[in-house]
């Protein structure tokens, strides 16, 4: 637990390589930290919502996330957009994902994932805003779960080790605990968002097999955040106004 706090946000718990071997041997750990992480975020936006307009507190919940969270998965994502769109074959498109140079491509995938996740966090009741906020972190790590299972690596890294390491098993079992929270926090809308959250990173899956033949780090970190920004948006097109709904 310990390891995932270090692995998966800024939280200055201490990591070390034996403890990512021994998080990668227990990934299905991944949605407690998610849950704990989102309940962060539910603080922060109830706090704010008390004294904050609409607009500067979802500005205010970005920031936190971010600053919680890092920004390894969000840079994954802007390398894994300019991989995607790149022309030419497979070898190409895995040196323009390689560049740490940004491309359009990874800028345009940043910025639709950001302008989802303000409009989905602006948009919906202060009253639902923290649950779903819980929900939506806890989808997107069972959603990095989801693509890890899913596909095969096609470098070696830390996103090797971790698809090595996750299997079925790894993923029902966080699937199990990822859905009891889900349903216990906003019953079936939460369950619905966890399911389109992994629905999400399963495309994003296919996708990294057409582009690159396989599954990469740079692919679990765009699916945490997409995941995260799917989940949210769902919960709002299902117009889900308070605790009661569904």
């Amino acid at each position: 637990m310990r390891s995932g706090f270090g692995f998966l946000s800024t939280i200055p718990v201490g990591i070390s390589m034996e403890g990512i071997e021994a998080l990668m041997r227990h990934v299905y750990v991944f949605p407690v930290i998610g849950m704990a992480l989102g309940l962060i975020f539910a603080a922060v936006a109830y706090l704010l919502g008390l004294f904050l307009p609409g607009d500067i507190t979802a500005i205010c919940i970005l920031i936190a996330i971010y600053w919680v969270c890092g920004i390894n998965h969000i840079d994954g994502l802007a390398d894994f957009g300019d991989g995607v769109t790149a022309h030419g074959s497979t070898e190409k498109k895995i040196r323009a994902m390689k560049d740490v140079n940004l491309g359009s491509g990874g800028a345009v995938f940043v910025i639709v994932t950001l302008l989802a996740l303000f409009s989905a966090i602006r948009s919906m009741d202060n009253a639902v805003l923290p649950a779903a906020l819980v929900v939506s972190e806890i989808s997107a790590k069972q959603s990095m779960l989801a693509f890890a299972a899913f596909t095969e690596p096609f470098h070696s890294g830390l996103g090797q080790i971790m698809i090595d390491r996750t299997g079925k098993r790894e993923f029902i079992i966080a699937l199990i605990i990822s859905s009891t929270a889900s349903a216990l926090i906003l019953k079936t809308a939460g369950l619905i968002m966890l399911i389109f959250s992994i629905i999400s990173a399963l495309y994003l899956a296919r996708v990294s097999r057409r582009n690159f033949g396989g599954g990469s780090g740079d692919g679990i970190g765009a699916s945490n955040e997409i995941g995260r920004a799917v989940a949210l948006c769902s919960a709002l097109v299902l117009g889900v106004r308070g605790w009661t709904v569904f």
